[in-house]
């Protein structure tokens, strides 16, 4: 037997799926609400095995965060999974441990609930696609490879320059521009390139020599 909360904003969708649950064998549904802090009352004092919060709208989303934003160990399973993909990333940093889609049949829910319960983290291909795409691009290498493709062409001769140990009254001379101008491009690259240092961005020119390539 396992026990959960219907959290959601909307009061005929939280109550039909309430009752609905409540019909399926092995299933058995301690609270429904449409306040976050009172399903965090429940959880802190008869704690459900799981929370399945209604995901399906902002206010919904918004829900789950004031949840979590309470401070209680609470499962939590978004069903009808954000179609966008801000609102599924704002669902995982909150602290959801599964998603299901809004297509999902009943069983398919009380599966999550299941998953989740064992430690296991159920979402649809779709938003699991979503979590790697944004893993992958937090990651420094990734950072890295983005921010070398912003930069222009004069910023890539310049930055093979520092990296050749080049002051910037040097840079100046041998590219026949002015010091100004080259603190500007300096400038630009330790902001595209996340360095705080002209060591930095070169130590980042060596570790990514696309850096280095102008185009052309």
């Amino acid at each position: 037997m396992i026990s959960l909360l219907v959290l959601g904003p909307v009061r005929v969708y939280r109550e039909v799926l309430a009752d609905a649950l409540d019909r399926h064998e092995g299933v058995r549904v301690i609270g429904v609400t449409a306040s976050a802090a009172e399903a965090a009352d429940r959880v802190r004092g008869r704690p459900p095995a799981v929370v399945l919060a209604d995901a399906s709208t902002g206010a919904g989303v918004h829900l789950i965060q004031e949840l979590f934003r309470a401070g209680v160990p609470a499962r939590v399973v978004a069903l009808a999974a954000p179609e966008d993909e801000a609102g599924v990333i704002e669902c995982a940093r909150a602290g959801v441990g599964g998603f299901v889609a809004s297509e999902a049949a009943l069983r398919e829910v009380v599966a999550a609930a299941h998953a989740v319960v064992r430690g296991e983290a159920p979402c649809p291909p779709r938003v699991a696609a979503t979590l790697l795409r944004r893993v992958s691009a937090a990651t420094p290498a990734n950072r890295d490879v983005r921010a070398g493709a912003g930069l222009t062409a004069r910023e890539r001769e310049i930055l093979a320059l520092i990296d050749e140990g080049l002051s910037n009254k040097e840079i100046a001379s041998r590219l026949f521009i002015e010091v100004s101008t080259v603190k500007n491009h300096v400038h630009n690259i330790l902001d595209k390139l996340g360095a705080r240092r002209r060591s930095e961005a070169a130590a980042r020119a060596r570790a990514h020599p696309r850096y280095l390539r102008v185009p052309g």
